[in-house]
């Protein structure tokens, strides 16, 4: 979602600038913050849609597809998928609809809880996600568009504030072994 062109100015700097100059000077790093981070989500996004979109898979679909992958028996709760996906269920149920109907998932009945269902990686689905991993990684995250030694930084601030805003919380630290 690049414009055509590049502007011959930042918006984002401009807006801090405004910021500033009506006297909201100290809440305008945050806004500055706030409106990159949510601009870089846009360009992010549209990088990885455009790879995944020939593919027929959205980045939704693709998280379940991979998440399921690396299950032991390619199968996953539902609730479970939507828990570590960090999604609502409904829109897993929606992700998983649409895979299906692709067939590369089915559901099936969980085999000791009756309320649960597992959605289940088929051979297809399999073969795609990888298929789809590989260009993902040549095409988009081979090549991120931030150098190497930012990239961690990065990384470390955003889930810094993901633990701090409720996202997740630490590990449990186990000792070591006497």
């Amino acid at each position: 979602m690049a414009p055509a062109s590049p502007l011959p100015m930042d918006p984002i700097a401009e807006a801090k600038r405004q910021w500033i100059s009506h006297g909201w000077a100290d809440a305008a790093d945050a806004m500055a913050a706030y409106s990159s981070v949510m601009r870089a989500h846009q360009l992010m996004y549209s990088r990885v849609d455009a790879v995944l979109k020939p593919l027929g898979l959205s980045y939704a679909r693709l998280e379940l597809l991979r998440l399921l992958s690396f299950t032991r028996g390619g199968a996953l709760p539902m609730a479970s998928a939507s828990s570590r996906l960090q999604v609502h269920p409904t829109s897993v149920t929606s992700v998983v609809d649409r895979l299906e109907r692709d067939a590369l998932v089915r559901r099936e009945a969980h085999p000791t809880d009756g309320r649960a269902t597992l959605v289940v990686l088929t051979d297809a689905g399999r073969l795609l996600v990888e298929e789809a991993t590989v260009v993902l990684n040549a095409d988009v995250f081979a090549k991120p568009g931030i150098p190497a030694e930012e990239l961690q930084a990065l990384t470390h601030i955003l889930a810094r504030f993901r633990r701090e805003s409720g996202d997740f919380t630490d590990p449990v630290q186990y000792p070591d072994p006497l």
